[in-house]
């Protein structure tokens, strides 16, 4: 594929996960809530999961933002759901040394799904933070949860 149809492919990708709303809504149940916000540009989330023996059993959020920041929280969650909080820091962080260029083996990458369509991000600096923003915020939650990061 030429970049310029990767480029395409990756751009449908992100507005299919932009115009999805099953991950985004609040859960009945949830033992962990976050708030994200971006005052750059506005994008504030609250992402809430359902943490149960270690697992990520649901997870969701609510919130508004551009395209790009909904999108990579969809990813997100899609992308964490049924894995253990540890499997789950260990992608966020993925996820986090990708923008950031230091790690860039698409085949490393490849776990992170649809998320790496966000790779290119790092090429636009006013970007970055919309796509990082549900990936922090789940970070920041999960490394406060004593008794999920235990587990």
């Amino acid at each position: 594929m030429s970049s310029v149809d990767m480029n395409q492919l990756y751009s449908d990708i992100i507005l299919e996960h932009n115009q999805n709303q099953m991950n985004k809504r609040a859960l009945d149940k949830f033992t962990l809530q976050e708030h994200g916000h971006n005052p750059s540009c506005g994008d504030d989330i609250t992402l809430q999961a359902d943490i149960e023996g270690g697992i990520v059993k649901d997870a969701a959020y609510t919130g508004h933002g551009c395209a790009i920041s909904q999108a990579s929280a969809d990813m997100m969650i899609d992308l964490i759901k049924g894995k253990s909080v540890k499997e789950a820091l260990r992608l966020v962080n993925l996820f986090l040394d990708m923008i950031k260029r230091e790690v860039t083996d698409d085949d490393e990458l490849e776990e992170l799904e649809d998320a790496i369509s966000l790779k290119n991000i790092s090429n636009m600096p006013a970007r970055v933070k919309c796509a990082v923003l549900a990936w922090h915020t789940l970070k920041e939650a999960l490394s406060d949860d004593k008794e999920a990061s235990e587990q």
